[in-house]
């Protein structure tokens, strides 16, 4: 099929053709190997002579299709599927970097990730230095001589910050970096952070790639250079895809661009009606003009997602009641999903980091993270405004004399 098609063709009819049966959907290979020819088949296949599938832990026609798909969508040479959003953001760096490299990461960083660079990578000697997404004229001044990588996310999770990232695949080619961004939030439908510069491109597909909350999965995808050095380090550490898994994520991307649609057209119904509203003090989205970043968010951004923040006001204890009085939306460790997810970052997903480094992000003790699903938006707006209702302190009458 031609990669000139629109995306929405491609995300339908990127397809492999390993089959004589002429399925219409692809058929999922469940299968730990593969057969050879003969002796010189096998021996050319691990000589990397011929291509075709060996073993299911360093390829599969499922996760093959899976790849190829999102490679078009997002416009990379190719890419790697991994068993989990996290072993992405892993395997992108780990492969690339030794003891002694050092990364320049946003501050504004997933708990999970900031992890990895904080107690995993300085035990192999890589270092990292944080940089703020508002105080972009301190970037060039953190690069080191023996920085390797930048790494952002954008939007991030949870504070919704964006960065420039014209700007930031200039700063990159400019010192001959790796310029390495977390898509997560954003998908391919609404950012293509290769057309910035980007040389490679990580997901979590278990968010909105998936779409449905069922499973599990990961891509890192980039520069053809780049992507054989990765692949070769998930090939022989393992952190492989399933081949059901790849079969769901890859029939998901189908419906992509039309649950971005939904998605974000609620978000930005929600995050207009919820602003400026008498319980909150803050509300964040990046398609509101009050966004410190709203111009940037218009430029490099078609949509401005699925994700909103909000502060209630009242503090911690506020904002747990909040979440205890929602009825419909749902309280869980996901967002992407088709069903509405409440999340409270400072004692869940970011709960590992100090008060201080939650702070310097934008995580509040009564930040709401609201993952915006595919419900009637004003049954979505209804749960949220009686769960407002049923959490706000009563007043208390003081009896005269």
């Amino acid at each position: 099929m031609s990669e000139n098609k629109h995306f929405e063709t491609q995300a339908i009819r990127t397809q492999s053709d390993n089959s004589l049966q002429r399925e219409h959907a692809s058929p999922i290979y469940m299968t730990s190997s593969f057969v050879f020819e003969d002796a010189e088949h096998a021996r050319a296949m691990f000589a990397d002579e011929i291509e075709g599938n060996i073993y299911t832990r360093f390829s599969n026609p499922n996760s093959n299709e899976f790849i190829e798909k999102l490679s078009r969508l997002e416009g990379t040479d190719d890419g790697v599927a991994t068993a989990s959003g996290m072993s992405a953001m892993f395997s992108g760096m780990a492969a690339l970097l030794q003891s002694g490299d050092h990364i320049l990461a946003s501050r504004s960083l997933f708990g999970s990730t900031h992890q990895i660079l904080t107690q995993i990578f300085p035990t192999w000697g890589i270092e990292h230095t944080y940089a703020d997404v508002d105080k972009t004229e301190e970037w060039e001044s953190l690069i080191r001589p023996n920085t390797r990588m930048i790494f952002v996310e954008t939007p991030s999770n949870p504070g919704l910050d964006l960065i420039d990232l014209e700007w930031l695949g200039r700063l990159a080619k400019k010192h001959d970096l790796i310029l390495n961004v977390d898509n997560c939030f954003a998908t391919p439908y609404l950012q293509r952070p290769v057309e910035y510069g980007a040389h490679l491109v990580c997901h979590s597909a278990t968010k909105f790639i998936d779409g449905q909350g069922r499973t599990i999965g990961g891509a890192i995808l980039g520069d053809q250079e780049l992507i054989d050095k990765i692949r070769f380090f998930v090939r022989h550490t393992g952190p492989a895809l399933s081949p059901f898994n790849a079969w769901m994520l890859s029939k998901s991307l189908e419906t992509l661009p039309v649950r971005m649609e939904k998605h974000c057209d609620n978000a930005l119904r929600i995050a207009e009606y919820l602003e400026g509203h008498e319980e909150l003090s803050a509300v964040k989205y990046p398609f509101l003009k009050s966004h410190p970043n709203y111009e940037l968010a218009k430029r490099q951004m078609t949509h401005g997602g699925g994700l909103i923040t909000f502060e209630v006001k009242g503090g911690i204890e506020r904002g747990r009641k909040f979440l205890d009085n929602l009825r419909m939306l749902s309280l869980t460790a996901n967002l992407g999903d088709t069903r509405t997810i409440a999340t409270h970052p400072a004692s869940t997903t970011h709960s590992k980091l100090s008060e201080e480094e939650r702070c310097s992000v934008g995580i509040t003790p009564g930040l709401v993270r609201i993952s915006v699903g595919l419900e009637n938006v004003n049954d979505i707006l209804e749960d949220i405004e009686n769960a407002l209702r049923a959490s706000k302190p009563v007043a208390k009458v003081v009896v005269g004399s």
